[in-house]
C-alpha cells in the first residue's frame, strides 16, 4: 500500500512534470461549512430528482435520492454554494450516469439551484463570490455560435501526442438513449489518459473526470481506475495533463469489460454528437449503427479496432489536406486551376491558412465549393481538398 505522504509526493511530481500548478481556492472562499453543506445537498438532491423525472432513459428516470451524489466543493457563508451533482446509473451495459456542476444561492432562506445547462447557472456564476477567474470565462456565457456548423475543437486525442491507441468502439451514446452519439472508447498505449485540451478539471465521480474547455466545450473521461484529479476543487488542466489510467471503474454506473476510457464531447452544458469533430487531426465520422463509424486523417480511414496516431491538435487557422484518394495534389499560384502550378502537397499534410478567396469550383470528399485557401508559403489549394471544420473560410478574405 502506498502511504498518503508518498501518494501526495507522486502526484505533486506528476503535476510539476507537466509545467502546471494546482491552485488554491479563491481568496475569501471558505471550505464548505457543515450546516450549509447539509442544506444545499438536500436542495440539490431535490433538483436532481426533478431533472431525472424528465429524462427519456427509464432507468435514470426511476432514480431515488439513494441514486444521487452531491458534492459541495465551496461555500460562502450560508448564501452561496458550488459543486457537482450526479444521477447514478444502474451497473449494466449501455448505462451511464449523468452529472452537472451546480451553483446555488440562498434567497430569503431558500436555496436557488442551477445546473450548468441552465441560463440561471450563467447568471449565478457571474454574480457569485465563489467563481474563479478561469471559471468565469468558461461558464459565464453561452457560445451558441459553435453549436453546429463549426466543428473545430483545438483538441488532441486523450493520450500522449505521438502515441497510437486503439479505437475499440466508434461513435456511440453516453447513455442507453444512444442519442446523440457523443463518445469513443479508446485503449492501449501507456494507458495514461490525458486532457485533450487545456481547461479546468473536476472529478464528477470516482473514475469520472470532466474537463471544461474554451468555446463552451467540455470532455468526459469515464472508467478511470485511478483519478489524479481531486474532487476538492477544480484543477487547471493543460493539454496533455495526466488525468488517470484506463480502467473498468463503474462506481457511478454502467459496465466495462476491458480497460479503456469512455471519451465523450459536451458543449453548452450537454452532450453533442462527436461526429465531424476533430481530435488529434482525426475527423470522427459516425457509422450507420452505434459503435461503428470511422476516423479520418486525409484519405486514411480507420474503423473500429483500428489504431489512431495522436498528431496533436489542429489549430484554428489550419486544415488537413484530403485528396479524396489522390495522394499528391498540385498547389497553385492563385485561387484556381487556371493558375500556374506551384509545387505539390501530400494527402494528410497539415497546412496553415493565411486567407481565402473564391476561385474555380471543385468537388471533394466534403462537398463542392469555389473557395480556395492561401497558405503561409503563398501557394493555393481548393478548399474541396481540405478539412478545416468549417464550410466557409477559416479566416480573412484575401485581397
Amino acid at each position: 500500500m502506498v502511504s498518503p505522504r508518498r501518494r501526495t509526493a507522486c502526484l505533486l511530481a506528476l503535476v510539476l512534470g507537466t509545467g502546471l500548478t494546482l491552485t488554491a481556492p479563491t481568496a475569501g472562499v471558505a471550505a464548505p461549512a457543515a450546516a450549509a453543506t447539509s442544506a444545499v445537498t438536500t436542495a440539490v438532491t431535490s433538483k436532481l430528482l426533478q431533472r431525472a423525472a424528465t429524462l427519456t432513459d427509464a432507468t435514470l428516470r426511476a432514480a431515488t435520492a439513494a441514486e444521487t451524489r452531491v458534492t459541495v466543493l465551496r461555500t460562502a457563508g450560508t448564501s452561496w454554494a458550488f459543486g457537482t451533482a450526479v444521477i447514478v446509473a444502474p451497473q449494466k451495459e449501455g448505462a451511464y450516469p449523468l452529472g452537472w456542476l451546480f451553483h446555488a444561492r440562498s434567497v430569503r432562506g431558500t436555496w436557488q439551484i442551477a445546473l450548468e445547462d441552465e441560463a440561471l447557472f450563467r447568471e449565478l456564476v457571474t454574480a457569485s463570490p465563489l467563481t474563479r477567474g478561469d471559471e468565469r470565462s468558461l461558464f459565464a456565457t453561452e457560445n451558441a455560435l459553435f453549436a453546429g456548423g463549426d466543428y473545430r475543437t483545438g483538441m488532441a486525442l486523450p493520450y500522449a501526442v505521438g502515441q497510437s491507441w486503439r479505437m475499440s468502439s466508434g461513435p456511440h451514446g453516453w447513455s442507453t438513449t444512444e442519442n446523440p452519439w457523443t463518445a469513443l472508447d479508446l485503449a492501449g498505449g501507456d494507458g495514461i489518459v490525458r486532457a485533450a485540451r487545456a481547461g479546468t478539471a473536476f472529478r464528477m465521480c470516482q473514475g469520472w473526470i470532466r474537463v471544461y474547455h474554451d468555446r463552451n466545450y467540455a470532455t468526459d473521461y469515464y472508467h478511470l481506475f485511478n483519478s489524479l484529479v481531486s474532487d476538492a476543487d477544480g484543477v487547471p488542466a493543460g493539454q496533455g495533463l495526466p488525468l488517470g489510467n484506463i480502467g473498468t471503474d463503474v462506481t457511478c454506473g454502467g459496465q466495462a469489460s476491458g480497460n479503456h476510457v469512455h471519451f465523450a464531447l459536451r458543449q453548452n452544458g450537454g452532450y453533442v454528437a462527436i461526429s465531424q469533430h476533430n481530435f488529434g487531426k482525426w475527423t470522427i465520422v459516425a457509422g450507420s449503427a452505434a459503435y461503428g463509424g470511422t476516423a479520418r486523417h486525409g484519405s486514411t480511414a480507420v474503423g473500429q479496432g483500428g489504431s489512431l496516431y495522436n498528431y496533436g491538435p489542429l489549430d484554428f487557422n489550419q486544415g488537413i489536406v484530403d485528396g479524396n484518394g489522390t495522394l499528391t495534389l498540385t498547389k497553385r499560384t492563385g485561387p484556381g486551376s487556371n493558375f500556374a502550378a506551384a509545387g505539390t502537397v501530400a494527402d494528410g499534410t497539415t497546412m496553415t491558412i493565411s486567407c481565402s478567396k473564391t476561385g474555380t469550383t471543385h468537388t471533394g470528399r466534403w462537398g463542392t465549393t469555389s473557395l480556395w485557401n492561401k497558405f503561409t508559403d503563398g501557394t493555393w489549394l481548393s478548399d474541396a481538398y481540405m478539412w478545416t471544420g468549417l464550410s466557409g473560410p477559416v479566416g480573412a478574405t484575401c485581397p
